[in-house]
């Protein structure tokens, strides 16, 4: 069963608009428009999961098939928690890790944590009791609207996040990362083919089509 939200394509729905305020900024305006009219922010909070990024996650494994009841999940930069709870009930043991701070979630063991400190891969480790079947990053750095910026910023991270991912895996394991569009640099690519046997790039449906993000599903660690 298909996890997208039935009335995703926003055919026969009524649009919300959004009355001019003072005080509030057109971009704020457009954003809370954007938010009201998104039908998986209206189908995340009917399920209740902690974003609508959670049908992100539902769709790439829809394709890949990588959460499996009993693996161990490591998600980094987790929160508000959204893939950590869709990876929870699918049966998976979770580590998740941010420098912030999310609200428990049932089957979720969180390490509040800077992925740049050396010491932190072991910590995971130790937290998730083995090598992980499957690493996750939505991380991303905050926009600051010039795109080449933002994509060698959110890059950094997915290479902070392969970095900790090489470390942790089992032979076999998965990496989900989020990159920009463009995909991974050549050298982040590269790292990616000589450590995994199959190298994606991903787009999945309940990322907004002005989105620039892009994900990276490596299959089958060689370790």
């Amino acid at each position: 069963m298909s996890p997208r939200p039935p009335d995703a394509s926003g055919r026969g729905r009524e649009r919300v608009k959004v009355k001019k305020s003072r005080g509030r900024t057109t971009s704020s305006k457009a954003w809370l428009e954007r938010q009201l009219n998104d039908p998986y922010v209206a189908a995340a909070r009917g399920k209740g999961y902690r974003s609508r990024a959670a049908f992100k996650l539902l769709e790439l494994d829809a394709k890949f098939h990588f959460l499996k009841h009993g693996a161990k999940v490591l998600d980094l930069g987790a929160a508000p928690g959204g893939w950590s709870q869709v990876a929870a009930q699918r049966g998976a043991g979770v580590v998740a890790a941010d420098v912030l701070d999310i609200e428990p979630l049932p089957g979720v063991t969180f390490l509040k944590a800077d992925l740049t400190d050396p010491d932190v891969p072991a910590r995971l480790k130790a937290e998730l009791g083995g090598p992980a079947d499957l690493v996750l990053s939505d991380m991303a750095a905050p926009t600051t609207g010039h795109r080449a910026t933002d994509h060698i910023r959110t890059i950094a991270l997915a290479e902070i996040a392969l970095d900790v991912a090489l470390d942790v895996l089992r032979p076999g394991g998965t990496f989900v990362g989020k990159v920009f569009q463009g995909g991974a640099t050549g050298e982040l690519l590269a790292r990616m083919k000589k450590s995994f046997r199959d190298v994606r790039h991903v787009k999945p449906p309940a990322s907004r089509a002005q989105s620039v993000e892009l994900y990276v599903v490596a299959l089958d660690f060689k370790g």
